[in-house]
């Protein structure tokens, strides 16, 4: 059995996204267009210097995902939906996203398919530890869903990408965390971005 990662863009206060976010703005007030310009340049701008760890996060064999950052719909599915990433999303792997609404699970093309998990985030795990096989899961986010699954002890390894820029609100990793057991165990720094790894343990 694989590992539960956790892998998150930060702002230096650890904000992930501004506040005010909209379908237009879905990073919100986030220093940039709200579309994540400055907040993930480090992952286009400066995708050859950054290589690793961008393979790292798409190296999973499930994803797991909270509805926010699957997309802006709220409440029932009442108008088409597929992600925020087009016809081919940089999955390519089974995505489970949380959410208080059923819909049958969506195939994508390149191998991403999108299943909706209605009973909470052990299930959502359950179901992704099982589609994974012996690759790691990787929660992918947003915060608020990352934080959830830290609260309950369920993250074995956490990896924050921080940004040099401060966000001042949004939304914040650890927020309502209880208080963690951190082991670094990786960190580098890069002209957009450190990376840090940690262990998360008991």
């Amino acid at each position: 059995m694989g590992r539960v990662i956790s892998d998150i863009t930060v702002s230096a206060d650890g904000y992930s996204a501004g506040p005010n976010q909209s379908e237009q703005r879905p990073f919100g007030e986030d220093g940039g267009d709200g579309w994540g310009s400055e907040l993930h340049a480090w992952m286009f701008d400066g995708a050859d210097e950054n290589r690793a760890e961008i393979d790292q996060v798409a190296a999973a064999g499930a994803f797991i995902m909270g509805r926010n950052m699957f997309g802006p719909v709220r409440g029932e599915w009442d108008r088409p939906w597929n992600g925020w990433w087009g016809d081919d999303p940089p999955f390519h792997a089974p995505v489970f996203v949380l959410t208080h609404h059923a819909r049958e699970p969506q195939p994508m093309d390149g191998g991403t398919t999108y299943h909706f998990v209605t009973d909470g985030i052990v299930s959502a795990l359950a179901q992704a530890r099982a589609a994974a096989g012996h690759r790691d899961v990787a929660v992918q986010g947003g915060a608020t869903t990352i934080n959830q699954y830290l609260a309950a002890g369920l993250v074995d390894e956490l990896r924050l990408h921080i940004v040099p820029l401060t966000l001042g609100a949004g939304t914040r990793v650890f927020e309502g965390v209880p208080p963690l057991k951190l082991e670094q165990v990786t960190a580098r720094g890069a002209s957009r971005v450190t990376h840090v790894t940690y262990a998360v343990r008991p």
